[in-house]
């Protein structure tokens, strides 16, 4: 026989919909002003001298739109933020969003030639400045739309864009600042170009891809020499060999040699360097100095000329004779016949090679020699606390001290490793759209400075590296430069919660930036998370048809059913293996609680209050195996064991509360011993109580919409979100 059902609320009658309470419930949320600390501090549930816990939003692309992967950020982020918020902590999460400069332009210059058969040039800098900034404000909403979606507690009231006013005031005030310290300079250095998006990028922006080409084989006077780029070829005039090689050793460092080559004799150069490989191809090479970053180094080792072969379209220049105003790709095969009808081409191999592809484009790389701003990293500089040391010593240094503890840890050697091979950092860009690099010319004079030094000074054309404004992230949307109050009581943030895939990118640049700017860490906590993939482990792609929109996950399941898919099973640092099913299964979970919900308000007639002495061993054994949970669930969220922490709450509220004790209540809500009733009851309804809360932080919605229609004298706060965390 079923317990006797008292009146509740009519919602549960019917199952539980996500659509029809998650966009209402978002907007009560924002509404009430507690995901803004302040007001937190305003209403009594956090106090202004209570503990900190911030955390900022890797930011979304302005253009993008939400994926699997800042589905599991914000899954883990908001799960980090509510559980905190509810400890009383004084927490903010930060939102915002970045200009992605090099692939908002390319958009819109892909758009503007379609549809126009127009170039930047074409239009000029202001007009295309005014249409990308239009393009990226309408993409804007969409994102930030999309990330509410997911019912992610950001302050709003502080959103920050990368190319808002204060960031602006914070990267002009970086880039001076380290260029008065000496760690900004100028100068002529090969770096990656980018021919398709025209610009350079740096090394981490580059893709390694396997290709399979032709290697061929060249007679340079009496050598061989090898080379998968023959249409680089047309300055070589030094020739390269080990000096301890027996094969050479009759040739002396800087003895002249006339031999025939491309387009005609010409005299080249012995140079002895110990870079060579012996072992590689014949020992022997010839070296192009403008286009390849160890040839330069040989260059700059015995101050030999570089010659420009390629200009920064791909184009061949005079120096290649008949071939010049060709593209390289289109000259190859015209080189090599030419190679061949002089004898000069001994042999041809096929030749699998990793290439250098520009991430955002696909390009495959042109090394080429430009005038760039670099940052120093080897520099010795004094820092705010007065120690002197390089900006690769203070990062290593941020990471073996414990300053920052990245989890897993086992990323701490890829970080270290990452440090160790770390090369000046290059970080203009010649694309038009972003921060504007703060440096002034007149005829040979240089003025760094955010103003212009007034007229007849031009003002370099050249932008920043985003990741240069990105690396500011922690302390930029907080009012750096200015003292804020915000910045004194959120800095350094509590933990940054990102991919491992941008530990380099971001992770360590911050760290770069904040402890020569601010004197401290970005943060004292790294989380990282896995990529997500499909059902069967493979990254998902559009070429595989495997993609899981996360977008039409919440359509369909909700958004409490897509967040806790993400964070089950997914160990930091560990990729996460994603199907629909395995969503649709915690849509069940959701409406598994809802149900739960029903038969214990229907049982209860508002919150029971007797004596703890009438309760049964059992009944005290059902609220200490509860807050044995909670407190285990709190200690793995502390530990950074979400994965743990989602399965301890989840297996407790399906097998232990709705399998076991809520069965064994029914005779005893049934039976005529009034005191066993009420003491069930009670112990019922805390378990009830203490689950919404347990749940919370991984299933927001469900667990307030059983929140907002319990009886107010089961509550202890007018939103779950802001209810106390369940302890004895």
């Amino acid at each position: 026989m079923e317990p006797k059902e008292n009146a509740i609320n009519p919602d549960f009658l019917k199952p539980y919909s996500p659509k029809e309470n998650e966009e209402a419930l978002y907007k009560k949320w924002e509404e009430s002003g507690y995901f803004n600390p302040d007001v937190c501090i305003e209403k009594g549930v956090t106090t202004p001298d209570a503990e900190t816990f911030s955390i900022v939003l890797p930011p979304p692309n302005v253009t993008g739109v939400l994926h699997m992967g800042h589905a599991a950020m914000l899954a883990v982020e908001d799960l980090l933020v509510r559980y905190h918020r509810m400890l009383g902590k004084r927490t903010l999460w930060i939102p915002g969003t970045d200009s992605a400069a090099i692939a908002t332009q390319s958009k819109v210059e892909g758009e503007m030639y379609k549809k126009e058969k127009k170039t930047r040039h074409d239009i000029g800098r202001e007009e295309l400045l005014k249409r990308v900034g239009e393009f990226a404000e309408a993409s804007k909403d969409t994102i930030i739309s999309q990330t509410k979606s997911m019912g992610s507690s950001l302050d709003w009231s502080r959103y920050a864009y990368t190319l808002d006013e204060t960031r602006y005031r914070a990267v002009m005030e970086a880039f001076v600042r380290m260029y008065d310290a000496g760690l900004i300079y100028r100068g002529e250095r090969i770096v990656n170009w980018d021919p398709k998006g025209q610009t350079t990028i740096s090394d981490d922006e580059i893709v390694h891809e396997e290709r399979k080409e032709k290697f061929y084989y060249l007679k340079y006077g009496p050598f061989v020499i090898g080379t998968s780029r023959p249409e680089t070829k047309f300055g070589d005039k030094y020739v390269v060999m080990h000096p301890e090689d027996a094969r050479y050793k009759e040739y002396e460092h800087g003895q002249k040699l006339e031999l025939e080559w491309i387009n005609g004799p010409i005299t080249a150069t012995v140079i002895k360097d110990e870079a060579i490989d012996m072992e590689f191809g014949t020992g022997v090479m010839t070296i192009t100095p403008w286009h390849d970053a160890t040839d330069f180094e040989i260059a700059g080792r015995h101050n030999l000329d570089k010659e420009q072969v390629i200009d920064e379209r791909g184009i061949l220049l005079p120096i290649a004779g008949e071939f010049a105003g060709q593209h390289i790709k289109k000259a190859r095969e015209n080189i090599l016949e030419k190679l061949r009808s002089k004898g000069l081409m001994e042999k041809e191999e096929d030749y699998t090679h990793n290439v250098s592809t520009a991430e955002r484009t696909g390009e495959v790389i042109e090394p080429q020699i430009k005038a760039q701003w670099f940052i120093a990293v080897n520099k010795k500089v004094e820092f705010p606390d007065g120690r002197v040391m390089t900006l690769k010593e203070r990062m290593r240094e941020a990471v073996e001290s414990n300053e920052v503890k990245i989890a897993p840890d086992r990323f701490n050697k890829t970080y270290y490793h990452w440090i160790d091979n770390l090369r000046d950092w290059n970080i203009s860009r010649q694309i038009w759209f972003g921060h504007r690099v703060p440096a002034w010319f007149r005829n040979d004079e240089v003025k760094v400075q955010i103003d212009s030094p007034g007229e007849g000074w031009e003002q370099d054309p050249d932008t920043l590296d985003t990741w240069f404004s990105s690396g500011l992230w922690t302390f930029s949307t907080l009012g750096w430069p200015e003292e804020t109050s915000d910045l004194k009581t959120y800095h350094p943030t509590t933990v940054l919660e990102t991919g491992y895939d941008i530990l380099f990118f971001w992770v360590a640049r911050m760290i770069l930036m904040s402890t020569f700017l601010v004197g401290d860490v970005p943060f004292k906590n790294v989380y990282l998370h896995g990529m997500v993939r499909d059902g069967k482990g493979q990254k998902m792609s559009k070429s595989k048809g495997n993609i899981i929109d996360p977008l039409d996950m919440i359509e369909k399941y909700g958004a409490d059913a897509t967040r806790l898919s993400l964070v089950v099973g997914a160990a930091p640092g560990n990729d996460v293996p994603l199907s629909e099913d395995k969503i649709r299964g915690y849509k069940n979970f959701a409406n598994k609680l809802w149900n739960i919900s029903r038969f214990v308000l229907s049982n209860t007639e508002g919150k029971v209050d007797i004596d703890k002495s009438l309760f049964s061993t059992r009944d005290q054994e059902i609220l200490d195996g509860f807050y044995t949970v909670a407190k285990e669930v709190g200690e793995d969220i502390e530990k950074f064991g979400l994965y743990l922490a989602a399965e301890k709450a989840y297996h407790y509220v399906w097998d232990e509360l709705a399998a076991k004790i809520l069965e064994e209540s029914k005779p005893i809500l049934n039976g005529d011993d009034t005191d066993a009733k009420q003491a069930r009851q009670q112990v019922l309804i805390e378990c009830l109580v203490g689950s919404l809360k347990l749940l919370h932080p991984f299933m927001p919605f469900v667990t307030e919409a059983v929140w907002q229609r319990l009886p107010e004298d089961m509550k202890d706060a007018e939103f779950l979100m802001v209810a106390h965390w369940p302890a004895h």
